[in-house]
């Protein structure tokens, strides 16, 4: 019934479902495998993953980019991006592809200049 109306592949057509209720159930597992790998990382912090990378640790930027990509399959699947039209899919996205990496830039930089003025000695940590 409704399956005419929306589109029932995921991962760019490459896993394809006969009905909704299949495809909210393979996203559901593909979101719950994403969190369980976060989880797992979480709690074992491998060595290999706590060497720096761009001045964080590379175990934070996989979490980043795994977030992101949750984020991503939330907002196309769950939230039907995927079924509109292009300007509207434009208008949602690049403002976001735009916006997010200067506010985590503008994060970075100013984390990293409270930690210099922290480390020189100027103020003392107090919290």
């Amino acid at each position: 019934m409704a399956a005419e109306g929306h589109k029932l592949a995921i991962f760019r057509g490459l896993l394809k479902f006969k009905s909704n209720q299949q495809k909210i159930w393979g996203v559901l597992i593909f979101l719950s495998i994403v969190t369980t790998i976060e989880v797992a990382l979480g709690i074992v912090k491998p060595e290999v993953l706590m060497v720096p990378f761009l001045r964080m640790k590379l175990l934070n930027w996989i979490f980043i980019i795994l977030t992101l990509v949750k984020a991503y399959y939330i907002a196309w699947d769950f939230m039907h991006i995927r079924d509109e039209t292009s300007g509207l899919k434009n208008s949602i996205v690049l403002p976001l592809l735009i916006l997010i990496p200067y506010l985590a830039f503008i994060l970075i930089v100013e984390a990293d200049y409270i930690f210099d003025v922290m480390d020189t000695g100027f103020v003392a940590w107090n919290f």
